[in-house]
């Protein structure tokens, strides 16, 4: 976790669980996490069985030059990464990891910077599947952020923590961390989920990345 806000935000989630796989809605107290909110969101489930924003931070919003509330955070990104964040926010509703993601925003002009997410399951009505807490973050801040908004975003790499496990050698598993070489994207389909062997644990992989399915061993 490279950001402030990233990190601030999981220890408060982890603090606030227990002995729970994740915290209640109702048990998050913003005033707790004041040094992240501006970067913090909650998605919910909407009815299209997609994640969209139900709260959304002043500075995320100010990143994409727009009001995020309402809309669509499975449709930020690209095409070709959907069925990678699908399998991933699988990974964190259903199997309660926590999912670290890096990711490239390119605007309209073709302007690029580097983000840092993380989701985290949170409880709504008893169920982990309709609502996630997360925070998002710029690497680096370049002049325009907030000016041009971002229009497109690639996922460059992604990694799922267990947090029960963090006392073990095996606490952090590495999905993918590689860096997006668009050449590898010609041809124009949408990649197929590919079997493959990932640190001896079967995996999908997805072009550029490589999905672990299931939880822990």
């Amino acid at each position: 976790m490279q950001k402030n806000s990233t990190r601030t935000l999981y220890e408060y989630w982890n603090s606030i669980r227990g002995s729970r796989s994740a915290p209640d809605r109702k048990d998050i107290d913003p005033t707790r996490i004041r040094e992240a909110l501006a970067n913090t969101f909650i998605l919910e489930l909407d009815e299209s069985d997609k994640f969209s924003f139900r709260l959304a931070g002043s500075h995320l919003c100010t990143s994409y030059c727009r009001e995020l509330k309402g809309r669509s955070f499975s449709a930020l990104w690209h095409e070709r990464d959907h069925d990678a964040m699908d399998t991933l926010i699988r990974a964190v509703t259903e199997d309660h990891a926590v999912a670290l993601v890096t990711f490239q925003g390119t605007t309209a002009l073709h302007t690029k910077v580097s983000f840092e997410t993380i989701l985290m399951p949170l409880r709504h009505n008893g169920s982990t599947h309709t609502r996630l807490l997360g925070a998002m973050t710029a690497l680096e801040e370049p002049y325009w952020l907030g000016v041009q908004p971002i229009m497109e975003q690639r996922i460059t790499g992604l990694r799922l923590i267990w947090p029960d496990d963090m006392g073990t050698e095996d606490s952090v598993r590495e999905v993918a961390a590689s860096v997006v070489n668009e050449s590898s994207f010609s041809g124009g389909a949408s990649p197929m989920g590919l079997p493959a062997v990932v640190y001896g644990r079967t995996a999908r992989r997805y072009a550029h990345l490589a999905v672990i399915d299931g939880g822990r061993q």
